[in-house]
């Protein structure tokens, strides 16, 4: 064993156990603020897993699309959609618990039984080093040039409707703005930032 493969092997453990941890936090956690931010987490973390893979062109995809855009997508949305709702009981939850744990824990089962009975020594592929960010470029844009334009079109409209389901337009009755007419003083004029009537 020499310096580079041990190296390798812990830096694969931690980065494994950040995974694992965080993504076991992510669920557990109550607060939906904090697992948002450890899902950034588990992204870099997987970003690092590609760069052990030699795949440089990936990790940067994958810290541009899903920490720069799907974890700050998600964020916003938590803090947009502020809305506080008393908790209630859920009718049948044991149920859905055993049965949420028994296909969880049919997942794990197949899994393991799948990494046990792999052989994971073959030899792979020989890495292309530095064309890879050129040989994915050229197959976007000859090969895979419809589903890429497609995936750019469906991106533009998720974009769009987060903005719509942002957007708060706030009606205000009419007697309501009758009364904040006669206010005299400005700060006892108490106006959401998004209506639809503006005082004159």
């Amino acid at each position: 064993m020499n310096i580079a493969y041990s190296t390798e092997l812990i830096c694969f453990l931690i980065l494994s156990a950040v995974i694992v941890s965080g993504s076991l936090a992510v669920v557990l956690l109550e607060n939906i603020v904090y697992s948002a931010f450890l899902l950034g987490g588990v992204f870099m973390a997987v970003a690092g897993l590609y760069l052990l893979l030699n795949a440089s062109f990936v990790a940067a995809a994958q810290i541009l699309v899903y920490v720069g855009a799907v974890n700050v997508l998600i964020l916003f949305a938590i803090m947009l959609v502020n809305n506080k709702e008393k908790l209630k009981p859920i009718k049948g939850l044991r149920t859905r618990k055993l049965i949420s744990g028994g296909v969880c824990g049919g997942l794990l089962i197949l899994l393991l039984r799948v990494s046990i009975t792999t052989k994971w020594n073959l030899p792979g592929p020989a890495s292309i080093g530095e064309e890879a960010t050129e040989r994915i470029g050229e197959h976007l844009f000859t090969d895979y040039l419809l589903p890429f334009e497609l995936a750019s079109i469906l991106l533009l409209m998720a974009m769009i409707g987060a903005i719509v389901l942002a957007r708060r337009d706030v009606s205000i009755p009419t007697a309501d703005i009758n009364d904040l007419k006669n206010q005299k003083s400005l700060s006892d004029r108490k106006v959401p930032l998004l209506s639809e009537n503006s005082i004159k």
